[in-house]
């Protein structure tokens, strides 16, 4: 864990949990990214999933669409992320 991974876990909860558990390649970010246009601007989404194709696209998926990837983390076979949704400043 980074040092910005410990700030931003004692600053920001997520609003909103996508449990993509089970779930492989593309639906996990499929799922994202329907649930990403749900949410309000600046509100945090956590995502959980158990396909490992998720540490390549959950970070392309952020970077390609301006959203804050704020934690990346593995727990044996569940990886969690949490997004922050992008404002359209």
């Amino acid at each position: 864990m980074s040092h910005n991974d410990t700030e931003a876990e004692l600053t920001v909860a997520p609003e909103h949990i996508l449990d993509a558990r089970g779930l492989y390649c593309p639906e996990p970010v499929m799922m994202l990214h329907n649930k990403i246009r749900e949410i309000e601007e600046g509100e945090v989404l956590e995502l959980r999933a158990t396909d490992p194709s998720t540490t390549r696209d959950v970070p392309k998926f952020c970077v390609f669409l301006g959203h804050e990837l704020i934690k990346d983390e593995q727990n044996d076979d569940l990886y969690v992320y949490w997004i922050r949704k992008k404002s359209d400043e």
